[in-house]
C-alpha cells in the first residue's frame, strides 16, 4: 500500500514499524460546540483508512484524542454559565451522537487531556532539562530556534514562517515563533498544580504526550486535516523529538478541504454547517457517502445539489443489497449452477480491483466506483427473470457486504422498523389478493406507495424499494 507521506510530498509504500501492526494517531476535537462538516471529512476518512488496514489484516492501534481543556471551551463555559469540565462533557457526548451516526468505529483509545496531565508536565519537564524550553512567570515556552529541524513537515525554513505567520507576540518570549507548552492559571480557570505553578497545558503539548503515552515514541502513522500541519503538527515534532530524542512519526497524511458552494467555509461567509444541521437536511449516511466519493486529499465541495446525488448513489447500493435478501429468502434451493459458480468466482475480480485502487494512497472514489461496477452485474444476474439460487445471492452479498463494510457503506435502511411495516401491508396485500379483493388489494398499492415504496410482483414473490 501507498500513502501521500506530507513531510516527503510524495507517495510512499507503507512499512510498519513492526510487522502487522499499525500505530495511528488522529487529532480529535477540541470539544466545546457540535462538529462541523470539515471536522467529519478526517473523522470519516481516517475511520476508513482503520478499516482498510484491518481488511488487510493488520491489526491497528488507533488513538483519537479529545482536546477538553482550552480558550475556547473555558469561553464557552463562560457564555453558557456552566463549568469548563460540563462544557467538554456535553460535547463529547454530542460528538458520539454524530460519529455513531456517521458509522465510525470508535478508536482503539480516546484519551482526554485532562486525563493525562501527569505525562504532560513530565513532558515538559524534560523540554526544559534538555534546554528546548523556559519558564517564564509560570509560564512555559518551546524555543524554535533550539530544534535545527523546525518547519520541515510545513516545508518552510524558520525565517519564513517568522516573517509570514501569524503568531502571537509577547514581550517575554524570546522568540515571537516561541509557542506555549504551559501556561499560567488565570483566576477562574482550570489549573494544575506543576513545578512552574498552577496552570494549564498548551494545545500542542497535549497530543505529543498522549501519543507517545498509548502508541510509543515513534509511531507509523499520524493524519489530520490540512490546516493542522501549520502550526500543530510542526510543533508537535518540534516537542516529541526533542524530547524522546528519535524520529516522532513515519507517515504524515493529510485530508483536504472543504468548500461550501466553492468558497471556503467560514462563520463569517454565513456557509458554516455542523454535521448536525447537514444531517437534518441530507441525513448522516448521505454525508459519509459523500466523503467517500471524493479522494481524500481533494478539495471537496459541499453543496445541496452534491449532497442529494450521494444520497441517491446511496440508495441505489442499499436497493441493490435489499435485493440480494429478497433473493436469499426466495429463490432457488440447491446449489449454484455451473454457470452461476462461474459468475460468482468472477466477482473475486472486483476484490482485486478494489484493493489496487485502495491500495493507490486510500483511492475511495474509485473503490466506490468499483462497488457499482460489480453491483451493476450482480443486478443483472440476480434478478426475477434469471431465477438465482439462493447460493448465488448469498455469494453475491457476502463479496458486497465485504467491500461495503471497509468503507463503511451504510447500506442498512436507517428506519428499518419501517421496512417492517411494508411487509406486513405486504401480507395484508397478498391476503386481499386470494381472497379476490382486488379493490383492498389496489388500496395497500396505493398506500405502500404514498409511504415512498414501489413493489414489484415477481415469480419469487413480491420485492419492494423504495422509489
Amino acid at each position: 500500500m501507498k500513502l501521500f507521506n506530507t513531510m516527503t510530498m510524495q507517495k510512499e509504500e507503507f512499512v510498519p514499524i513492526e510487522a502487522g501492526k499499525v500505530r495511528m494517531y488522529a487529532c480529535g476535537p477540541t470539544v466545546y460546540n457540535f462538529i462541523h462538516v470539515g471536522n467529519a471529512r478526517p473523522i470519516i476518512m481516517f475511520d476508513v483508512l482503520r478499516r482498510y488496514f484491518e481488511y488487510r489484516g493488520f491489526e491497528v492501534t488507533f488513538v483519537q484524542n479529545f482536546t477538553d481543556v482550552d480558550d475556547k471551551i473555558i469561553r464557552r463555559a463562560n457564555e453558557e454559565g456552566i463549568s469548563p469540565s460540563d462544557v467538554a462533557e456535553k460535547y463529547i457526548a454530542e460528538y458520539w451522537t454524530d460519529v455513531k451516526a456517521l458509522g465510525v468505529r470508535e478508536a482503539t483509545v480516546h484519551p482526554r487531556a485532562t486525563e493525562n496531565m501527569q505525562q504532560i508536565i513530565d513532558m515538559v519537564s524534560s523540554l526544559i532539562e534538555k534546554g528546548f524550553a523556559y519558564e517564564v512567570n509560570g509560564d512555559v515556552y518551546y524555543r524554535t530556534e533550539r530544534f535545527a529541524d523546525y518547519g520541515k513537515l510545513s516545508h518552510q525554513p524558520l525565517e519564513d514562517l517568522q516573517a509570514g505567520a501569524r503568531i502571537d507576540v509577547a514581550d517575554i518570549k524570546e522568540n515571537p515563533m516561541d509557542f506555549a507548552l504551559w501556561k499560567a492559571a488565570k483566576p477562574g480557570e482550570p489549573a494544575w498544580d506543576s513545578p512552574w505553578g498552577k496552570g494549564r497545558p498548551g494545545w500542542h503539548i497535549e497530543c505529543s504526550a498522549m501519543s507517545v503515552r498509548y502508541l510509543g515514541k515513534t509511531i507509523d502513522i499520524h493524519c489530520g486535516g490540512q490546516d493542522l500541519i501549520f502550526p500543530h503538527h510542526e510543533n508537535e515534532i518540534a516537542q516529541s523529538e526533542a524530547a524522546n530524542g528519535c524520529k516522532f512519526v513515519n507517515y504524515w497524511v493529510h485530508n483536504g478541504f472543504i468548500a461550501v458552494d466553492n468558497r471556503k467555509m467560514s462563520k463569517s461567509l454565513g456557509n458554516f454547517f455542523t454535521v448536525r444541521e447537514a444531517a437534518e437536511a441530507y441525513g448522516y449516511d448521505a454525508i459519509r457517502m459523500f466523503m467517500l466519493m471524493s479522494h481524500y486529499r481533494s478539495p471537496l465541495n459541499y453543496s445541496g445539489e452534491i449532497l442529494n446525488q450521494a444520497k441517491a448513489a446511496l440508495e441505489r447500493l442499499s436497493t441493490a443489497r435489499a435485493n440480494l435478501d429478497f433473493f436469499m429468502a426466495n429463490g432457488r434451493d440447491g446449489e449454484m449452477s455451473a454457470d452461476e459458480k462461474k459468475f460468482a468466482d468472477g466477482l473475486a475480480g472486483y476484490r482485486t480491483r478494489f484493493d489496487e485502487v485502495m491500495d493507490d494512497d486510500l483511492n475511495t472514489a474509485d473503490a466506490v466506483a468499483v462497488v457499482f461496477d460489480m453491483v451493476r452485474e450482480i443486478n443483472s444476474a440476480v434478478s426475477p427473470a434469471s431465477d438465482p439460487t439462493k447460493a448465488l445471492a448469498k455469494a453475491c452479498a457476502a463479496i458486497f457486504d465485504e467491500l461495503a463494510d471497509v468503507l463503511g457503506l451504510p447500506l442498512k435502511k436507517a428506519d428499518e422498523g419501517g421496512d417492517a411495516e411494508i411487509e406486513a401491508l405486504i401480507a395484508e396485500r397478498q391476503a386481499a389478493r386470494k381472497a379476490k379483493n382486488y379493490a383492498e388489494a389496489d388500496r395497500i398499492r396505493d398506500e405502500i406507495k404514498a409511504k415512498g415504496y414501489v413493489l414489484e410482483d415477481t415469480p419469487q414473490g413480491v420485492k419492494f424499494h423504495r422509489a
